[in-house]
């Protein structure tokens, strides 16, 4: 069974930048990628593309012939997809060929940023729909805002009907994102806590800023809205620095929660011809293990990976608890002085607070170092292999002694 991603957000949310980081970070744990460009205005596309629209139709051929402006032609562009679906199943259907031997296929779909095409317009809504019932995919939907928007009350607002307005009209298991986190220092002090952004608390706390932000004859329309958002109770956010390496696994965990995905590793007994890799070839998988599979077991690696035992179940992404990345580093003797650096099985928003707005400059000075002593610790390792082996070592391309 197929997985995925629908990438949606406003323009300069971050979704190309997303797309591009999350194909690092599973290119780095040899775990299976393709991504999907569904943007015919996007001709700068930074990540490694698998299927790109604009070999079906784009934004500036459409403008071209029928007269079109920009957000007319993008319209356009999503229902000529929509009636030419089959176009876009058949190029999944050779992914998963492609990556039979791995098993399931992780796509990600990055959408325009033309936000009515989430919220209003119906096409978007029939392909994720055709999606989930042609190609049998398990989607989920990353909802990309921009984290500045919360140093703003009205901004906030408009941002909470926005995300609201995506998940009533996308219908799927939706993860809403404050993105750019780390840069959110740069905009000065939070009125509140990061988590009463986050969980999205008492809205009713915001009153004075919006009376003060706008005209006072707005009021009684600023309470029915916050009545509104609160009536559904829908609406929360994960944050990501998409630099931060424990800022995208956790937010991979919380997208695999929603979806069911678990990540299986190519078992220990793989052949070293299937393990080759290349930054085209998202099938790369792990070296083999140098244990050989125990005698008297089943070999079912001939299978594929959804329909093998799961040996590496305490690195199941869906199952059992993340551990808290930034406790870990604390609790190793680091001189931030954090008041979680006990807590590891947890990722809470007061740990991104903690690491991006209260304690930002502390911590990227210990990661820099942690960074350096890394970076030695390879470079006596190197050295210590160039080093003459002496009597009963065996060297690089030798023999022992």
């Amino acid at each position: 069974m197929p997985f995925g991603e629908i990438v949606c957000g406003a323009p300069g949310s971050g979704k190309s930048t997303y797309c591009h980081g999350k194909h690092q970070l599973f290119t780095a744990l040899q775990r299976p990628i393709y991504i999907v460009n569904l943007d015919p205005a996007n001709d700068n596309i930074p990540y490694p593309c698998s299927i790109d629209i604009s070999e079906l139709i784009t934004l500036q051929e459409v403008m071209d012939e029928h007269g079109l402006g920009p957000n007319g032609g993008m319209l356009y562009c999503m229902e000529y997809l929509e009636k030419n679906f089959d176009w876009l199943e058949g190029r999944l259907a050779e992914l998963g060929k492609e990556d039979s031997e791995l098993g399931d296929v992780y796509v990600l779909f990055d959408l325009p940023g033309q936000v009515e095409l989430s919220t209003n317009h119906e096409s978007v809504k029939r392909i994720v729909d055709m999606l989930r019932s042609k190609c049998e995919f398990r989607l989920a939907a990353v909802h990309l805002c921009d984290a500045h928007y919360v140093t703003d009350a009205a901004k906030y607002i408009s941002v909470l009907l926005l995300s609201l307005r995506t998940m009533l009209q996308l219908e799927l298991p939706h993860i809403n994102v404050l993105s750019k986190i780390d840069l959110l220092g740069n905009y000065g002090d939070l009125d509140f806590n990061l988590d009463f952004y986050t969980e999205v608390q008492d809205l009713s706390y915001l009153e004075n800023s919006l009376s003060t932000s706008l005209s006072p004859r707005f009021q009684a329309l600023n309470m029915a809205i916050i009545s509104l958002i609160e009536d559904y109770s829908l609406v929360g956010f994960e944050t990501l620095a998409v630099e931060d390496k424990s800022s995208m696994l956790h937010l991979t965990h919380a997208i695999d929660r929603a979806t069911g995905y678990v990540f299986i590793p190519r078992p220990s007994n793989s052949s070293p011809s299937a393990n080759s890799n290349s930054n085209t070839n998202p099938k790369a998988a792990s070296n083999p293990s140098k244990n050989p599979q125990p005698e008297g077991t089943i070999d079912e690696s001939h299978k594929p990976l959804s329909a093998q035992p799961n040996e590496y179940g305490l690195f199941s992404s869906a199952v059992g608890p993340l551990k808290n990345a930034l406790g870990n580093l604390a609790s190793g003797g680091g001189s931030t002085g954090t008041r979680f650096a006990g807590v590891k099985d947890v990722y809470d928003v007061r740990d991104v607070q903690e690491r991006w707005l209260d304690a930002k400059d502390a911590w990227d000075a210990y990661e820099k170092r942690e960074w350096r002593k890394e970076g030695e610790m390879l470079r006596d390792e190197v050295a210590r292999m160039k080093v003459t082996p002496t009597e009963g070592q065996t060297s690089i391309g030798g023999s022992a002694g």
